[in-house]
């Protein structure tokens, strides 16, 4: 754990040495450490821009491993995940609504007043009240069906209902707002504010307090609802604090950031195999800093070399999950682990 710790203070510092504009390593750590950079420019990039974007990315590669690792247990699934279950297509539709959903009135959001009095906020929350409206649907469902396939598939129709209508805004939506809503679907850690990073960090603390006050009795639901209850664990508690956590973290990572796949599903599968251990002490930690090297990598990976242009972060993360998934599948025999 304290070698993960170590990865994650290094990549940290590589993520916010890339970008168009050079600074020197020892610059950036006399920057850290509080003393003044010799170029003023240098300190604008530096505490304007490439640390609140590596502190969002640590904070969402946390929320989106633990969420991810949340759901696997409450699924027992090794598939589940806040991408594949639908929340964050639930995320995607509350943005959809909120940016598309005025052009039938003949409301254009994208426009200057109207983004000035909604903007950023109107976003992130319509985002979090789309992934926790879904995940609230799949918890009803979840307590009348225990099948955990089934609720996997429904799980994926609810996200391609929300998708069908994000498609159907899309077609009669204006150029202006389209363009700004595919810009928020494709995921970027930059641009939060300092208030919104506050806002986000806040959220995160919220999100993870009930996984550090239930840790024990995760360990016990992975072993089944009977054993649980066996143990004493208040199955029903349990079950609202996982969803309230799981909205929470991934909601608020995909509307401050967008939708970004696979964290949820690949880190929490990387942690048992890293680790060997089915216990939950050892399983969330793990994972919150898996997820967070793991997206800072992705963010350091998509500065485009010598251009102020980043590549979106949902198109790393994809290319990279995407074949890490596969090659877990093929390695591993998931279900076993559940």
């Amino acid at each position: 754990m304290i070698t993960g710790v170590v990865l994650l203070l290094v990549f940290f510092l590589v993520n916010i040495s890339i970008g168009s504009v050079y600074i020197p390593i020892p610059q950036l750590i006399h920057g850290l450490l509080g003393a003044d950079l010799d170029k003023a420019s240098w300190e604008t990039i530096l505490f304007l821009y490439r640390i609140p974007k590596a502190i969002t990315a640590v904070l969402v590669g946390i929320s989106l491993s633990v969420s991810g690792l949340q759901m696997q247990t409450f699924f027992r699934n090794p598939l589940a995940g806040p991408y594949v279950l639908g929340i964050s297509s639930g995320a995607g539709l509350g943005v959809a609504i909120m940016i598309m959903g005025g052009s039938a009135l003949g409301i254009t959001f994208s426009s200057s007043s109207n983004y000035m009095t909604w903007g950023i906020w109107g976003i992130i929350i319509s985002g979090s009240l789309g992934a926790i409206l879904v995940l609230l649907l799949m918890s009803l469902t979840a307590w009348k069906i225990k099948d955990s396939m089934t609720l996997l598939i429904i799980g994926l129709m609810f996200g391609s209902a929300s998708g069908a209508v994000v498609s159907v805004l899309s077609y009669f939506g204006n150029a202006e707002d389209l363009k700004l809503f595919t810009i928020w679907s494709m995921g970027s850690l930059g641009g939060i504010s300092g208030t919104q990073l506050e806002v986000l960090s806040l959220i995160c603390f919220i999100g993870i307090i009930p996984v550090i006050a239930l840790i024990k009795s995760y360990n016990a639901m992975l072993m089944g609802e009977r054993y649980a209850t066996s143990m004493g664990v208040n199955i029903k508690s349990l079950r609202w604090a996982m969803i309230l956590s799981t909205g929470l973290l991934a909601g608020s990572a995909t509307a401050f950031c967008g939708p970004i796949a696979f964290i949820g599903i690949a880190v929490p599968h990387l942690a048992r195999m890293i680790f060997r251990t089915g216990d939950h002490r050892i399983l969330f930690p793990a994972s919150a800093l898996i997820g967070a090297c793991f997206l800072l990598i992705s963010d350091a990976i998509s500065q485009i070399p010598g251009s102020a242009e980043t590549l979106p972060i949902n198109v790393i993360t994809s290319l990279f999950g995407a074949p890490l998934v596969i090659w877990l599948i093929l390695k591993r025999n998931l279900s076993s682990e559940f």
